[in-house]
């Protein structure tokens, strides 16, 4: 039996020495390995997180003591360390375990995450509750260094250097090497600076200072002496400032100085950052040649590290995306495009090789990339902000008031909206129609297919003032595409289906990429003597009211079909289009997103599961239809 089959808690690591500690790292590895390869996942950040994982379980005792693990790409370890190693397989899968960290799953998740740079400020929160309690658990922060970029996680850094709570913060830094003569220094400084001895000795030093005369200028100068030498040999000297005592760098997969370190850390009783060095990928060469290519990957040949990605076949919106934004710029050279981290996500790899002086990547920064892209457009540029539906949420009110307030041409491209499938609730772009379309004087687009997302953003780049358009993750239709975009026609939509449908026609008024599938099951109850008409909507804002109007006059009944919370989404601004009008409304149904947070699946299992395909759609019409036309 292996080590690893023996854990079942973090208690049972406790019973190991280091050299079984060690094996044990090396079987999480070929464990990951095994597991993801057929099925894919987040890798690269759990495999350089695997010897940091086994020391803090072995030094801390979670679930009393808590751990939490920002973003969560970095947690597949902790999961299969604390009880979910038989559980493994189903990853990111219908009905298995979340590729995040989330309460409900497990006692060990601390806090649920999902978004990158919450970790310090919710440890805060659980260290003050702590404290209010008057309980003695640690709390740990395990934050990337990429996380670091992001405004939230120094706001935490802080709150919490002020309020000088117990707090460990560990920083995982997989971007930075060790150079061999400075790290081995650095981790033995590091190791003595922890150490039982020099905390003493410091304490004892500080206490003999303050009886002396000027004592408190003496204790501020020794304090001062003391953190140049640190900042000399390290690069801890801002951390400190912050009020945080600073350790490090470590390397991150020397278990030895690790379970020194982090032993010596547990009995601080101050805010502490533990600068921990690793690598991405470390002990599987394709990952850590390319950790980007590994963070979150497919099915992929452990042997090779080749991806089995398929072959053929429709392009996907983001490609589509950033090819057609190359081709604009090209011909407009206002254009810039800006993202947060997300460069090869948003598809904008080739704009920022062709035009580098007008590429922006500001790091995990949404709030400032929207304002960033604001101080651009006084300026006469033409920003296009690619971000995540999901992400984008973060910066609503920048949104709000520097573009939209000020009525800035700034292009929101919105990448992943709807349903994003195997990443679940904290990524689901679940919400942008809701939170965008009652903006003023934002344009709010939703092309229904790859070339209508070309034509989308042409008409983005024609427009005088803010807007946002929406796409899917994902491969695109496979329809033709245009030589060239051509901006659509402002404000109108267009009826795609059923144009000599009688006048006691179920009207389906359809927003985005579900269109394929309403036009499909369209088909399918046309067959069965149920007349439709689909109305492809384009614009959430301006909305098509008239035509919207003039259709469902003479309709039997009504259905709007959307991938978005129906809570405030494009089925809920018809109705508003209508009933303001005056319009008397016959039998209406409502498709998109429950008021609730949809689980993890394939895209095409939730759509299934939430009504959204073909077939469930078909029998929605023909159900519908019934109701006012009965056998």
């Amino acid at each position: 039996m292996s080590i690893l089959e023996r854990i079942d808690s973090p208690a049972d690591l406790k019973e190991l020495g280091k050299p079984q500690l060690e094996t044990l790292a090396g079987e999480i590895r070929e464990f990951i390995l095994e597991k993801l390869s057929p099925i894919g996942g987040h890798l690269a950040s759990s495999l350089g997180v695997v010897e940091l994982t086994i020391a803090l379980h072995y030094v801390f005792n979670s679930p009393e003591d808590h751990i939490i693990w920002d973003v969560g790409h970095q947690s597949y370890p902790h999961k299969i360390l604390t009880g979910r190693r038989d559980e493994f397989s189903t990853i990111r899968q219908k009905g298995g375990l979340s590729g995040f960290p989330k309460r409900c799953e497990s006692p060990h998740d601390a806090f649920g995450t999902g978004h990158s740079s919450t970790s310090i400020s919710a440890a805060m929160g659980l260290a003050v509750g702590r404290d209010l309690a008057k309980r003695s658990n640690k709390v740990v922060a395990v934050i990337g260094d990429g996380s670091m970029t992001s405004g939230m996680a120094f706001e935490g850094l802080n709150h919490a250097g002020h309020e000088k709570r117990d707090l460990v913060v560990i920083l995982n830094d997989n971007e930075m090497s060790i150079s061999p003569n400075v790290g081995a220094l650095s981790s033995y400084l590091s190791r003595l600076l922890t150490g039982q001895f020099y905390s003493k000795m410091r304490r004892e030093i500080e206490d003999a200072l303050v009886t002396l005369p000027l004592g408190d200028k003496m204790k501020k100068l020794a304090k001062k002496i003391e953190e140049h030498v640190k900042g000399f040999i390290t690069d801890g000297l801002f951390f400190e400032e912050l009020g945080f005592n600073y350790v490090g760098p470590i390397d991150g997969h020397n278990m030895d100085h690790l379970l020194t370190a982090l032993g010596n850390i547990s009995k601080f009783t101050e805010p502490t950052l533990v600068h921990v060095v690793t690598r991405k990928g470390k002990g599987f060469e394709p990952a850590e040649d390319k950790p980007t290519s590994f963070h979150g990957v497919g099915p992929f040949n452990r042997e090779n590290g080749q991806v089995c990605s398929a072959t053929g076949g429709a392009p996907s919106y983001t490609s589509v995306f950033g090819k057609t934004l190359i081709e604009l710029a090209e011909k407009d050279d206002r254009i810039i495009a800006i993202t947060a981290a997300m460069r090869e996500g948003t598809g904008l790899v080739a704009f920022s090789e062709k035009f580098p002086k007008r590429f922006f990547d500001v790091g995990i920064a949404e709030e400032h990339a929207v304002t960033f892209a604001a101080g651009l457009a006084t300026e006469g540029w033409l920003p296009v902000v690619a971000i995540y539906s999901t992400f984008l949420q973060r910066s609503y009110d920048q949104i709000i008031h520097d573009v939209a307030l000020q009525n800035l041409p700034v292009i929101f491209a919105l990448d992943r909206s709807g349903l994003v499938g195997a990443d679940g609730p904290t990524h689901h772009g679940a919400f942008d129609i809701s939170f965008l379309r009652h903006i003023p004087n934002l344009c709010l687009l939703t092309p229904s297919d790859e070339n209508e997302l070309r034509n989308a953003l042409a008409t983005a780049v024609a427009c005088k003032g803010p807007v946002a358009l929406r796409y899917p993750r994902g491969s695109g239709t496979g329809v033709e595409l245009d030589a060239s975009a051509t901006p659509w026609p402002m404000g109108k939509g267009r009826v795609v289906f059923g144009e000599n449908a009688d006048k006691n026609a179920v009207v389906v008024f359809s927003a985005g990429t579900v269109l394929g599938c309403v036009v499909e099951a369209a088909k399918l109850v046309s067959d069965k003597g149920v007349p439709v008409t689909v109305f492809d909507a384009r614009f959430i804002k301006p909305l098509d009211s008239a035509a919207i109007q003039s259709l469902a006059k003479n309709a039997a009944a009504i259905m709007t079909v959307e991938e978005n919370a129906l809570m405030g989404g494009f089925g809920a601004a018809v109705l508003e289009a209508l009933t303001d009008a005056g319009v008397t409304l016959p039998p209406i149904k409502r498709l998109g997103l429950p008021d609730d947070f949809v689980g993890h699946a394939t895209q095409a299992q939730l759509r299934e599961e939430l009504g959204l395909d073909s077939a469930s759609i078909a029998a929605s019409i023909e159900t519908l239809y019934r109701t006012v036309k009965p056998l």
